[in-house]
């Protein structure tokens, strides 16, 4: 990181009084309306953590009340910024799977043999001792590259000092829902995370819609690869990079002349194979999820003609290339109009550029994107006014998401006494968070990955376009709350890899030491130095008698995740139906305490 020069020192001093705010690496001095913060200068540095990274580290509070939110804000705006190496090594060395394109792994984990051992599976129910053998080794096989994927993520949670940009990318990897489960969809996951989601999480809006639009893992899961222009409708050229060049069947007709009859042969046969028809999966969640909102304004017939400006954009297979590529001859290049803009006849890839250009433009994806922003860090009520300052900021910055997340979590909103703790954090963000709060090491197993799945939001397992809740109603029922109160047992064992009690140096003077002692210094290192009447006597009697009310409930299990998505490491346990915790280790002293918090009411909220 640069050394602070003179304009930085002076800004510094600044801060101290409330007022302002400096990027470390840049320079620049940032007005930060502070007067009417309604929470202690620990407090917020509790909140900044719990909000806009996955939870404090021990020392993390002290650290940020000694440098001030605002600073530590500016400082994780820029990520780039922030010496990250041992991260980036660890998931060089510990996950290469996420360094390799789809074609890569498709190349080293092929998944014929399985596919072809299960059809016969389904056909006779009769393979020999040596199918059966082979079958089980290609499924390990591909479970090792979708278990990087998974265990990075969760690694990349728990250390990285990049921690904004891990919440960005995480929300979205959400937002921009994709599921593992569909087809071959695994193999293009780790490039959509590394190469279309990440690098762009605080960049422009456009870029990563761009991005998304292009990834191989978006096509597919959507359909979009299969989209071509209806039978009778003109295409735009002949090859799949042609661009427009051409005009439709005329263009077609003077390349094929200039074949020889190979090549013309080969030609007829793929315009007789070629697919005719929209598929207007994608187009209708570009415009309802991704960009304008449900209440967007846009019709079905804004639906088919944003199907129509992107027919063409699909994956090339070929080869094994397995990434983006424009089919001319697919593309419907007729005039359109998109939410009432004319778009001009005979051009190809440009319509569906265009289309991006407009919806990232456009002042509801202002407000739907804002709105998604302000509920992820502020409140699952989100206050009007704070989201339309974040529109404004939006469609001022040409959809800089930096800047609006700035607007946002620098605001007296974000800092209010209402959104203190307000928000329940889901499944991956309490697994997380409970390993952080122990100051765990990365897991490099799929363990876990596991047990995030466990708590039912299995990693990259959600089948619905609309990607997992942002509000905490839907992680909380009876089952829910049990499993939670579960995993803190489980983390406080020592059973998850990464996260020993005999790490915990800290608390070496505690282990001795009076229960009472014990439970106040719990209480002050993982619940911020508060929790209710009703914890503290559970953290003091060692009995909660939720687990005892919660464990005759039939809604105490959790549905199986995905077969990818479990991940289970050995002692876990394993709960009816796959899911939940059963087989606990029975804790006393001073891990019982820890995990008690772990699973108390106030450590499930941020």
């Amino acid at each position: 990181m640069r050394r602070a020069g003179p304009l930085v020192v002076t800004a510094a001093v600044m801060l101290t009084a409330g007022a302002w705010s400096v990027d470390s690496v840049s320079g620049a001095v940032t007005r930060v309306v502070t007067a009417a913060r309604e929470l202690t200068a620990r407090e917020q540095a509790h909140h900044v953590l719990n909000r806009l990274a996955f939870g404090p580290r021990p020392g993390d509070v002290e650290r940020v009340v000694a440098m001030g939110v605002d600073r530590w804000i500016e400082v994780q705006l820029r990520p780039d910024g922030i010496p990250d190496r041992d991260t980036e090594q660890l998931v060089a060395t510990a996950f290469p799977a996420m360094r390799q394109s789809a074609s890569t792994l498709l190349r080293d984990y092929p998944p014929r043999n399985a596919q072809r051992l299960q059809a016969r599976l389904r056909s006779d129910s009769m393979l020999t001792r040596e199918d059966s053998i082979e079958l089980r080794r290609e499924a390990q096989r591909n479970r090792e590259f979708v278990n990087d994927l998974l265990s990075s993520k969760v690694a990349r949670a728990v250390v990285s000092e990049r921690q904004l940009a891990e919440v960005m990318t995480d929300f979205w990897e959400n937002h921009f829902n994709v599921f593992i489960g569909k087809q071959q969809l695994r193999y293009y996951l780790p490039e959509y995370t590394e190469r279309s989601i990440r690098p762009h999480a605080l960049g422009r809006f456009r870029d990563l819609l761009g991005a998304v639009a292009k990834s191989p893992a978006m096509l597919m899961y959507l359909d979009n690869a299969q989209s071509v222009a209806d039978s009778g409708q003109p295409t735009s050229g002949a090859g799949p990079t042609a661009f427009g060049r051409g005009r439709g069947r005329a263009a077609i007709n003077r390349r094929m002349q200039r074949m020889d009859s190979a090549q013309r042969a080969m030609m007829e046969q793929m315009q007789q194979r070629r697919p005719r028809g929209l598929n207007e999966n994608y187009a209708r969640e570009l415009l309802e999820l991704h960009t304008l909102g449900v209440d967007g304004g846009y019709t079905q017939r804004d639906v088919i003609e944003v199907a129509r400006a992107l027919t063409g954009w699909s994956v090339d297979q070929a080869r094994g290339n397995a990434g983006f590529v424009f089919r001319a001859p697919a593309h419907d290049a007729g005039p359109k109009v998109v939410l009432g803009k004319p778009l001009k006849a005979g051009r190809g890839i440009e319509d569906g550029e265009e289309v991006l250009d407009i919806l990232s433009r456009h002042p509801a994806t202002a407000m739907f994107i804002s709105r998604k922003l302000v509920v992820r860090f502020v409140s699952d009520e989100p206050p009007d006014d704070l989201v339309e300052r974040a529109a404004a900021t939006f469609t001022r910055t040409s959809g800089d998401i930096r800047e609006v997340v700035r607007t946002i979590v620098t605001s007296n909103e974000f800092y209010s006494r209402a959104a203190y703790r307000s928000k329940v954090k889901s499944p991956f963000e309490v697994t997380v968070s409970a390993l952080r709060a122990l100051g765990a090491r990365a897991d490099t197993t799929p363990a876990t990955a596991g047990l995030v799945g466990r708590l039912g939001q299995p990693l990259y397992g959600h089948q619905a376009p609309n990607g997992w809740p942002e509000t905490g109603a839907a992680w909380i029922n009876t089952g829910a709350i049990l499993n939670r109160i579960n995993l803190g047992i489980v983390v406080a064992s020592g059973r998850v890899p990464g996260a020993r009690l005999r790490d915990w140096s800290r608390f070496g003077e505690l282990v001795g030491a009076p229960r009472s002692t014990q439970v106040d210094a719990v209480i002050d290192a993982f619940l911020a130095g508060r929790a209710s009447p009703e914890t503290r006597e559970i953290l003091a009697s060692g009995n909660n008698p939720l687990m005892e009310r919660a464990a005759a409930d039939s809604a105490m299990v959790d549905p199986d995740p995905p077969m990818e998505q479990m991940g289970r490491g050995p002692g876990l346990g394993r709960g009816r139906q796959g899911g939940g915790f059963q087989r606990l280790p029975q804790l006393s002293g001073l891990p019982q305490v820890i995990g008690l918090a772990l699973g108390s009411p106030e450590f499930q909220r941020k």
